[in-house]
C-alpha cells in the first residue's frame, strides 16, 4: 500500500490539494510565500536544519523544534509566532523554527519529506491529508498524547475522525487544530422587507427555499437583490459546498466498505439535485455561478444578495473590511434535510514526522497550542473556530454575536471519510460535480436531471476504483 500511495498520491493529490483548506487559507496563499526566503530555505535544508539544532543543544541546550504551516492568516509566520510567545516564555529549552507553505505546493513537499525522511518535526496537514500521509508510514501516533490534551472529549467530536484511518486501527496520527466551516450569513434588512423570519424560516430545506421565494424579486434603491448567491464549479470548495446536501438527503460519498462509491446513490443524487436545481427555480443566481468563493463573498458584501453559505473566516473580513455592514448581517446554521442536519468540517491538523530528532519537545509544542487559551488567541488571527470544547465557553463567542450560529450547529459537523484515498478522489468528484452545474447552466442545452445522474455514476466508478487500490 505505501508503494502505490507514493506513486498513486504525489501525482494526483498535488491537484486537490486545496480542497483541504478553506477560502481564508487559499487567497493568502497567493501573497505569502516563505519557502524563497533564506530562512525557509535552510529550514527545508536537513543538513543545514539538523547542524543548527545540534549546534544550539551543545552551546545552549536549547532544542529547534522546527514545523511547517500553511498560509492561515494575514500575516502566517508572525501571527502563528505571537500565538507561541506565552509557551515559549516558560520553555526557554525550546526554540520553533516556522516555515511557511503555499497551499499550492505543500502537498508535494510533504509527501517528499515522508517518503524521504527529511522533514520538519511538526507539520501541518489538511484534515483530507492525514490518512494519506499516515498510511505512508511516516507519521507518529499521538493517541499517547489526548490524555494531556484532556481526552479525546476534549474537542469537538466531528473534528476527531479526520486524525486516523478509517477502519485501519485506533491510532491517531495527528492532534485537531482549527475547524474550517460554513453556515448561512443573511441581510436582516433584506429579510424584514421580504417577510422572512430568520429564526425560523432558515431550519429546514424546505422552509428555507420558500424564504428564498420570499427574497425573489425583492428591489432595494433599485437594484433587484438575489435570493443566494454562491459559486459554482470554478471554486475550490466545489465538494464542500455540495456536502451538506448530500448528508442531508440521507447521501453519502463511501460505502462502509470504505471501497465502494455511492455518491451516485438515489440519496446523494437528491441533495445534489435540491442544491443545484434552486438556481434553475431563480432562487440562487445563475450568472454568478461562474465567481469563485471571494468573487460571491464580495457581492454578498456590496449588498446585491440576501443570503449566503460561507466560513467563519467572513465574519474577519467583514469587520474589517465593512464595519458598517455588519450590525445589517446575521447568521444561522446550515438548515436541515429530510434525513437531519449536517454541517461540512475540514480545517488543519497537526502531525509529527517520525523522522523528527526531537519528538519530546515537539509533543510539548503541540500540547500547548491545544490548550483553550492558544487555541482562542490562534483563531482570532486566523477567523476558522477552535476545535477544543472549553474555547466555546469563552469570550471567543460572547464576544462575536456572528459566531453564535456557529457554535450552534458544531454538534451537527461531519467530515469527510478518512481514508487514505480520498485525496486523489477529491480530483474526481470536483469535476464530476462540476459537470452538474454544466448541466444546470445549459453547457450541454437544456437542463436534464437525467444527466445530473449521469455525471454522478461517472463519478462514482472513477473513484471506486481509486478507492479499490487503498
Amino acid at each position: 500500500m505505501r508503494k502505490l500511495l507514493s506513486l498513486v498520491l504525489i501525482a494526483t493529490l498535488i491537484g486537490s490539494t486545496l480542497m483541504g483548506c478553506s477560502k481564508n487559507e487559499k487567497n493568502v496563499g497567493q501573497e505569502v510565500l516563505k519557502n524563497g526566503s533564506e530562512e525557509g530555505k535552510e529550514a527545508q535544508d536537513p543538513e543545514k536544519k539538523e547542524a543548527s539544532t545540534q549546534e544550539k543543544d551543545k552551546n545552549g541546550d536549547v532544542t529547534t523544534v522546527s514545523i511547517w504551516i500553511m498560509p492561515n492568516s494575514g500575516a502566517p509566520e508572525e501571527d502563528f509566532r505571537t500565538t507561541l510567545e506565552p509557551f515559549l516564555a516558560e520553555n526557554t529549552d525550546i526554540q520553533v523554527e516556522i516555515t511557511v507553505l503555499d497551499w499550492g505546493s505543500a502537498w508535494t513537499k510533504i509527501t517528499t519529506a515522508a517518503t524521504s525522511g527529511e522533514g520538519p518535526d511538526i507539520t501541518q496537514l489538511g484534515t483530507t491529508q492525514v490518512a494519506a500521509v499516515a498510511a505512508m508510514g511516516s507519521l507518529e501516533d499521538l493517541s499517547g498524547l489526548y490524555p494531556n490534551f484532556g481526552g479525546e472529549e476534549a474537542f469537538v467530536e466531528a473534528a476527531l475522525p479526520t486524525t486516523q484511518i478509517l477502519g485501519m486501527g485506533e491510532e491517531r496520527y495527528a492532534a485537531p487544530w482549527f475547524i474550517d466551516t460554513r453556515a448561512l450569513f443573511y441581510r436582516k434588512d433584506y429579510c424584514e422587507l421580504a417577510g422572512v423570519n430568520p429564526e425560523t424560516d432558515f431550519d429546514t430545506w424546505e422552509s428555507f427555499a420558500q424564504a428564498l421565494g420570499k427574497l425573489k424579486g425583492l428591489v432595494v434603491d433599485g437594484k433587484e437583490i438575489m435570493p443566494l448567491i454562491m459559486p459554482g464549479k470554478n471554486d475550490w470548495n466545489v465538494i464542500h459546498n455540495f456536502a451538506p446536501w448530500i448528508w442531508g438527503a440521507g447521501g453519502d460519498f463511501i460505502a462502509n466498505d470504505n471501497r465502494t462509491s455511492i455518491i451516485n446513490s438515489q440519496e446523494a443524487y437528491e441533495g445534489v439535485k435540491f442544491y443545484s436545481e434552486l438556481a434553475i427555480n431563480g432562487l440562487m443566481s445563475m450568472p454568478h455561478l461562474e465567481k469563485n468563493s471571494a468573487e460571491v463573498e464580495a457581492i454578498f458584501n456590496a449588498g446585491d444578495a440576501a443570503t449566503i453559505f460561507t466560513g467563519a473566516y467572513h465574519i474577519n473580513t467583514l469587520r474589517r473590511e465593512h464595519p458598517e455592514l455588519v450590525e445589517n448581517i446575521g447568521t444561522a446554521p446550515f438548515p436541515a434535510g429530510p434525513k437531519g442536519r449536517y454541517v461540512f468540517f475540514g480545517g488543519s491538523c497537526l502531525s509529527v514526522f517520525k523522522s523528527s530528532k526531537n519528538k519530546d519537545a515537539a509533543y510539548r509544542v503541540i500540547e500547548y497550542l491545544m490548550t483553550t487559551d492558544a487555541q482562542v488567541a490562534y483563531q482570532r488571527w486566523c477567523g476558522n473556530l477552535p476545535t477544543v470544547q472549553n474555547a466555546y465557553e469563552t469570550n471567543f463567542v460572547s464576544e462575536e454575536p456572528l459566531r453564535e450560529a456557529f457554535k450552534e450547529q458544531l454538534q451537527y459537523g461531519k467530515a469527510y471519510p478518512s481514508v487514505a484515498g480520498w485525496g486523489p478522489s477529491e480530483t474526481v468528484l470536483q469535476k464530476g460535480l462540476s459537470n452538474v452545474w454544466d448541466n444546470i447552466m445549459g453547457v450541454y442545452g437544456k437542463y436534464d436531471p437525467a444527466k445530473t445522474k449521469e455525471f454522478l455514476d461517472q463519478t462514482a466508478n472513477e473513484s471506486t476504483m481509486i478507492y479499490s487500490q487503498q
